[in-house]
């Protein structure tokens, strides 16, 4: 009841605070076709205007909460409108308009009542909604699993599962450059720092499914980042209990180049110390990234991203005591740990790419770049455990043990991978016409070493596998089986794949009777080849048509339909190729999904306030699956592609200013996807998460504008999983407890862009400088992600202990811009 009435009094806030400021910013950059900065561009709205630098930037305070028509021109370039924009009070809304020389510009963005629409179905998000809102793991992610469609049940992780697939299957970009994780990570814990640093993020756009051809050959979703271009200079810090970050932009003097530099250290002991496990913990995560500009001329531009990390992963487990089970049956688990885990992660990442401006109508781009990560996972823990009923009035709320027994794990894992692309694209403008080409070709090197084994001593002997060799007739027959680990992998593996693949695509926008209309259609393939030491060489080719149409018709409500589809293809990586026991399969094939998706964005008007309400539905059908498990955030594939399935589902999110002068909103969605193995028949996948809301609630108090709250509300039914070993999938289903999470951020503004000093006062040097409070899982729910499992040794049942997770934290947090 404490959670109903709680959000409760959350929507009553939600739905009657008032307005205070007036203001909004409008900041962005203006190119030509080629995409050059064009300097001197008058950007006007009403009697107010300013005009873009060198580099084409500009920033203009306008109106707030009112309609207003924003003009940008240029001598020798047609004027372009924005009509009926409404910003949100102390909204920064960033447009960058693409001017043309000899036609009627119409931008692929529409811009309305209710702000942008995307033609091609992708949902944009404003960086400094990403910056400001709390989590365990703030930054992109975070956001992302506000979003219908996009699920996690793990705090601690930066992954997500979109629409049914599972880690593996999303793309994420930045500039244009693919970017990767770690290989061997299983824990969320263990994952320290996402790529996307928050603080370099300059625009943020993800599909949940139908995308372009120019995007990978990934199953479900892409998350496409752009980061900054600098300006001038600028230094930001942000510190907090669980970290702190620092990043600098500058620029030369004559604006040619440009660099933006972040420095990350993160540390999640006070997270982690809020579970019942209770150890020694000393994890180091730290990264440097760059990303860097140098314009030769208006023609050739070159940049470099780069990216340096460090995780270095120690835990020495002590205790852990946890109560489960029901009222009529309460029970205590109480655990004692010897030994450590020493992980390392180390990666390193550079990219280079050069742009071309051809002539007036193409442009073209060569990247390269080169991946290269060296993981360690060792460890050797003992867990002595004690299960006991609980009773009421015992000096430790526990009776003597009905379950006593022993775990040893024990991991010696290397791996070594080089991943190394090589690439080529290019598109041509013509009018509304738009013609996109790529190739591209990657090398992958893996060295790999996977030694695993668990011991359990849990009836008063060693436990052996259930397997067909263990099976015994005691005591009517001598047991003479050796003595072998209850799981063990041993494999050694030198794998190499090369991979080509290609991209053409065309889009077109056209006008009839008022209605406009667009379309996009574009064909990819993809050649790879996988060999190395020992193995038997395969080589496979994929064609992964797919498609786009949007109509915007001209009516008084404001009002875009979608339709996309295609032939998505996921070619195996690494982690694909290897079954449970550790060996590499070169034959297995590439996952394959029909997917559509049908959208319809309907912008409005509510309390004299601009929304906009999203409505998505889709349909995957799949085969040649390959099956996998999931536990915490490690995926073991099967690497058979024995199995069908399908997914299908809606989404539904409605955004707007129910606060003036904010941004929140509210998803909700509805997903089912289940898989065939072998026609056993259909079983839920271990993603099949039924049903999501998540909203995100922005606040301030009307007389103190400057006092702001940020709100996270995250409520998932519980997925499949957390079964013993070897547990066959089709004899058990159960589902983990349904996550709920709530994250409260109320911070204090004392500078920013809508708040100067005069010279000689103390906040005269800061551009921004804020404080403020996170209060994560406020309501300090125990949420699990997987089970222990343990024996009764009278009964001889297992029983499923949950891993419940982080708690109740308080955390600090101080942002400064100079």
């Amino acid at each position: 009841m404490k959670w109903q009435a709680s959000v409760l009094l959350f929507l009553l806030t939600f739905f009657v605070s008032v307005s205070y400021a007036q203001k909004a910013n409008l900041t962005g950059i203006v190119t030509n076709e080629l995409e050059q900065p064009l300097a001197d561009v008058s950007v006007r709205v009403d009697d107010q205007g300013t005009s873009t630098g060198p580099n084409g930037f500009y920033f203009l305070e306008v109106p707030a909460d009112q309609s207003i028509i924003v003009e940008f021109s240029h001598v020798g370039y047609k004027t372009v409108q924005l009509n009926e924009l409404i910003l949100n009070t102390n909204e920064t809304f960033e447009f960058n308009p693409v001017l043309k020389e000899n036609i009627t510009q119409i931008s692929e963005v529409t811009v309305s009542s209710s702000g942008r629409k995307k033609i091609a179905g992708i949902t944009t998000i404003a960086p400094e909604i990403i910056r400001k809102i709390p989590g365990a793991n703030a930054g992109v992610e975070n956001l992302l699993k506000l979003l219908p469609g996009v699920t996690s049940n793990n705090e601690l992780s930066t992954q997500y599962s979109v629409r049914g697939g599972n880690y593996d299957e999303n793309l994420v970009y930045i500039n244009g450059i693919e970017v990767y994780r770690p290989f061997l990570i299983r824990s969320a814990q263990q994952e320290g720092l996402s790529f996307v640093n928050s603080d370099m993020v300059q625009n943020v756009a993800f599909s949940s499914g139908g995308f372009q051809a120019k995007y990978e050959d990934k199953l479900s979703s892409v998350l496409d980042i752009t980061y900054k271009t600098p300006n001038d200079f600028s230094a930001q810090l942000d510190l907090s209990f669980l970290g702190a970050s620092a990043t600098v932009e500058s620029t030369s003097a004559n604006k040619k180049f440009s660099t933006i530099n972040g420095l990350r250290y993160r540390n999640n002991s006070l997270l982690v110390n809020s579970t019942q496990t209770q150890a020694n913990f000393n994890p180091v995560f730290i990264d440097f990234q760059t990303y860097s500009n140098y314009n030769f001329s208006h023609k050739f531009h070159l940049s470099f991203l780069g990216n340096i990390s460090v995780n270095d992963y120690q835990n020495e487990p002590l205790s852990r005591s946890t109560t489960f089970g029901t009222i009529n049956d309460p029970r205590t688990l109480n655990v004692f740990y010897e030994g450590r885990e020493n992980n390392q992660y180390n990666t390193t990442f550079g990219a280079l790419k050069a742009t071309y401006f051809t002539n007036d109508q193409t442009i073209v781009h060569f990247t390269s770049s080169v991946y290269h990560t060296q993981e360690e996972e060792y460890s050797d823990v003992i867990a002595s455990y004690a299960l006991s009923p609980l009773e009421i009035g015992d000096s430790d709320g526990a009776s003597s043990p009905r379950g006593v027994g022993s775990q040893f794990k024990r991991a010696r894992n290397d791996l070594d991978a080089l991943i190394v692309n090589i690439g080529h694209t290019g598109s041509y403008i013509q009018e509304e016409k738009k013609l996109s080409w790529g190739l591209k070709f990657t090398h992958e090197n893996i060295r790999d070493q996977i030694r695993e084994s668990e011991f359990l001593d849990s009836l008063g002997y060693s436990v052996r596998p259930p397997l067909e060799e263990f099976r015994n007739n005691q005591p009517y027959e001598p047991f003479e089986a050796p003595l072998v680990p209850f799981t063990g992998i041993y494999a050694r593996n030198y794998v190499n794949t090369n991979r080509i693949s290609g991209f053409i695509q065309f889009s077109n926008r056209i006008t009839f009777n008022s209605h406009e209309f667009y379309y996009n259609a574009g064909l990819r393939s993809q050649n790879w080849h996988v060999g190395g030491q020992g193995l038997i060489s395969a080589s496979h080719v994929i064609w992964s048509p797919r498609f786009q149409l949007a109509l915007k018709p001209n009516w008084n409500k404001d009002m875009l339909f979608r339709l996309s589809g295609g032939v998505y293809q996921q070619p195996p990586f690494y982690r694909e190729l290897r079954d449970f026991n550790g060996n590499v399969h070169p034959k297995t094939k590439a996952q394959k999904s029909v997917h559509w998706v049908a959208g319809n964005e309907y912008s409005f008007t509510w309390w004299n306030r601009p929304f906009q309400l999203s409505s998505e539905l889709y349909y995957k059908d799949l085969s040649q699956v390959n099956t996998y498990t999931l536990d915490d955030v490690r995926i073991r594939y099967v690497a058979n592609n024995n199995a069908t399935a399908y997914a299908y589902g809606t989404d539904v999110r409605i955004q707007g200013a129910f606060v003036p002068g904010t941004e929140s909103w509210l998803s909700l969605g509805f997903l089912r996807t289940e898989e065939n193995s072998d026609d056993q028949g259909y079983i839920a996948r271990p993603t099949d998460q039924r049903f999501k809301l998540g909203i995100l609630y922005h606040d301030y108090i009307p007389q103190i504008p400057n006092f702001k709250m940020y709100l996270n509300l995250v409520y998932n039914t519980g997925v499949p999983g957390g079964s013993p070993s070897y547990t066959d999938p089709y004899n058990y289903q159960s589902r983990l407890r349904d996550y709920k999470r709530a994250d409260l951020g109320i911070s204090y503004i004392f500078a920013d862009g809508n708040k100067s000093y005069p010279k000689g006062h103390w906040f005269f040097k800061f551009e921004e400088l804020s404080a403020g409070l996170e209060l994560f899982n406020m309501f300090n729910i125990q949420n699990s992600i997987t089970n222990t499992w343990v024996r009764d040794v009278e009964s001889k049942n297992q029983y499923a202990i949950p891993n419940f997770m982080t708690g109740r934290v308080l955390n600090l947090r101080v942002r400064m811009r100079f």
